[in-house]
């Protein structure tokens, strides 16, 4: 692992797995998005992982229309560096989760690097009966039967149009042990170029545990397959969060928060915001002695063009 001193802090503002009737303080709105990352970029994010969401009812949108509505807004305010997902939401086929990035051309996008389920993710949709969309359950009970498509050709592909076409470099995330293995054949294969940014992802449906010991584990079989060509990031969902962040970071990880991977800033108490649980870990860190990277920092540790070569 790199041995950078400065930890990123990565914020995820809104993605697509939470719904509207799960938190009131859910950005939806393109307005709202925008508030919300230049809200955390302020409060210490480096990065900024945006999602879309229909402004009319909340649900995950990869049209680039609706990102435009945000893009230039965050970037007229921050120094952060951009992040568009190209895992889109649930039954986007590749070109719709590709029309945002490579329209806009971001320094930095997501990239998830296997095919997955969300085993038992269906089962939430039972657990409240208030719902404000017809399509939030309908969203989660379709979990069961659903999965995510990352196979060879799509991995490929992305990599291919967007990182040889745009010059954008990757947030490999990481949800399973095999995934390490993945980035380390398309780094063999020359379609990923070091250093790497791994995001190793803990607590999600169908992934990885968010216990500590896969944490020190995934940690050692990183080390071993890209050696100090990588820098590593952590993020754990729900309720592990901020503990698990905050062993990462010990361990010299970057570190990712944010609405998209949990609601809470703490037990029983919902985020009013993703600039909280900014300041909430960089909190934590600072009291550990950990600097906090800059955005700046961030593009010269993973080799970012700039922003100005992005397309919005």
């Amino acid at each position: 692992m790199s041995r950078h001193r400065k930890v990123i802090i990565t914020c995820a503002i809104t993605g697509a797995a939470h719904t509207p009737s799960m938190s009131p303080h859910l950005p939806i709105t393109p307005t709202q998005i925008a508030e919300e990352s230049i809200a955390a970029a302020e409060a210490g994010a480096a990065i900024l992982h945006l999602h879309a969401r229909d402004p009319r009812d909340g649900r995950p949108t990869p049209d680039p229309e609706v990102f435009a509505a945000f893009l230039p807004r965050i970037k007229q305010a921050t120094k952060a560096v951009v992040n568009i997902t190209t895992g889109g939401g649930a039954g986007m086929t590749l070109d719709e989760r590709l029309a945002a990035p490579l329209r806009f051309k971001p320094e930095l996008s997501s990239l998830n690097m296997g095919t997955m389920s969300p085993i038992g993710r269906h089962l939430l949709a039972d657990r409240r009966s208030d719902w404000q969309y017809a399509w939030e359950p309908e969203m989660l009970r379709g979990a069961r039967t659903r999965v995510y498509n990352n196979c060879d050709e799509v991995i490929e592909t992305i990599l291919r149009q967007l990182g040889d076409g745009c010059g954008t470099r990757f947030e490999c995330e990481c949800y399973d042990l095999g995934h390490l293995y993945n980035v380390a054949q398309f780094l063999d294969r020359g379609l990923l170029t070091p250093p790497v940014f791994v995001q190793t992802v803990f607590g999600f449906s169908g992934a990885m545990g968010a216990d500590p010991e896969n944490l020190t584990h995934v940690r050692r079989i990183a080390d071993k397959l890209f050696g100090d060509d990588y820098h590593w990031s952590i993020l754990a969902t729900g309720r592990h969060q901020m503990g698990l962040c905050t062993v990462g970071a010990v361990m010299g990880a970057n570190v990712r928060v944010g609405l998209e991977d949990s609601l809470y800033l703490g037990k029983g108490k919902l985020a009013r915001g993703n600039a909280e649980q900014v300041a909430r870990i960089r909190q934590i860190l600072e009291l550990l002695s950990i600097d906090i990277a800059t955005p700046d920092d961030a593009r010269e540790m993973l080799q970012l063009k700039g922003a100005d070569q992005v397309g919005f």
